[in-house]
């Protein structure tokens, strides 16, 4: 309890307080869940990158058919993570769908055989090459299929969360204001709250931030079209040049473009023509477009995550820098940083926000 002038305020002491209700955000609570811990978010309704993100569950790199660090980890605990919450809420937003890429010449075949057939990426890669019968899809040299893929409705599952945290009264949807923020020794307090730790997940908007270091992430500005095409009739993810994702009543999303150094969430005529003439490349029928969307990624330039204080015994911590591989890499990241917090489990450097530190 505090005194202010003539007034008692009533201080509600909780574990942590979490900044930010993307897929950082709520990776890092349900970590919270798991472990009985009592915490405060506070989000507002903004779309963030979460929200715009095509919600892939994809373990490889499609250019160079590698797999993305720390492939395996990332994809057990994503799975997991996904189905038990889709359990619980009692919704479908995890769907396990295959993603096929579209092979481009007899040389990428047979890179393609040549991949599938080492020891790390033959959980991911099949190595038949697939003929394509969709007559209003270009592949003329067929397709490779990645295994163990997935799609993600991030609308239904943030919106479903941000229900759920509602009913459990631990949801501020209120901007939060940094300059009233006070860290202590032992703890933080915000307004009227106490907690242990404070972690902010604030994806690109972490930038406005006085106790981050902007110039440790870049924007990374992706745009996508939506679009109906009845006659696709694809059940697929497709990769080309651009991905094609099915999201339901013959409607797709389309993309993505990569724009460094654009911190605007306004969609572009140049975004828009990119994917519209990728796009005819790939797919012959026609189609109507139905919205454009953009969001921001945040990325760094070793492509590593940036996770816990930036000084050394602080209650501040971080939770960003997740790029374009959020969805499948924040379950098993909001693991690491809970146990670096509670348990004092030092995280690996590659992960550690210090390592890069004017």
């Amino acid at each position: 309890m505090i005194l202010r002038g003539f007034i008692f305020i009533e201080m509600q002491e909780v574990d942590y307080i979490v900044v930010g209700q993307g897929i950082a955000g709520l990776s890092f609570c349900e970590q919270l869940r798991d472990h009985n811990k009592s915490f405060i978010v506070y989000d507002h309704s903004e779309k963030g990158a979460t929200l715009t993100s095509a919600g892939v569950l994809n373990p490889t790199v499609l250019k160079r058919f590698t797999r993305v660090w720390n492939a395996e980890k990332h994809l057990e605990e994503a799975k997991q993570l996904y189905s038990r919450l889709a359990k619980e809420l009692n919704l479908s937003f995890f769907t396990e769908i295959p993603i096929l890429r579209r092979i481009n010449s007899v040389e990428e075949q047979n890179n393609w055989t040549v991949k599938s057939d080492k020891r790390e990426m033959e959980p991911f890669l099949s190595p038949e090459i697939i003929d394509n019968d969709n007559p209003n899809i270009n592949a003329p040299f067929g397709f490779g299929k990645v295994l163990g893929t997935g799609r993600i409705d991030t609308h239904v599952m943030i919106n479903a969360y941000k229900e759920l945290l509602q009913e459990k009264q631990c949801l501020r949807e209120e901007y939060f204001e940094h300059s009233l923020l006070v860290e202590n020794k032992d703890h933080v307090t915000y307004k009227t709250i106490r907690a242990d730790h404070i972690v902010f997940a604030e994806g690109p908007k972490v930038i406005h931030n006085p106790y981050f270091q902007k110039d440790q992430l870049i924007s990374n500005k992706g745009e996508y079209l939506i679009i109906h095409a009845p006659k696709l009739k694809l059940d697929s993810i497709l990769k080309a040049s651009i991905f094609i994702i099915p999201i339901g009543d013959d409607h797709y999303k389309i993309g993505a473009t990569y724009s460094h150094g654009d911190y605007t969430s306004n969609p572009t005529t140049g975004a828009r023509e990119e994917l519209i003439s990728k796009l005819s490349d790939i797919i012959s029928c026609p189609y109507q477009i139905k919205d454009q969307v953009a969001g921001i990624r945040p990325t760094t330039r070793d492509r590593r995550p940036l996770l816990g204080p930036i000084e050394s015994n602080s209650r501040i911590s971080f939770f960003n820098g997740l790029g374009t591989r959020g969805i499948i890499a924040a379950p098993s990241l909001s693991k690491q940083l809970f146990n670096f917090l509670e348990n004092g489990i030092e995280l690996p450097e590659e992960m550690d926000i210090r390592r890069n530190l004017n």
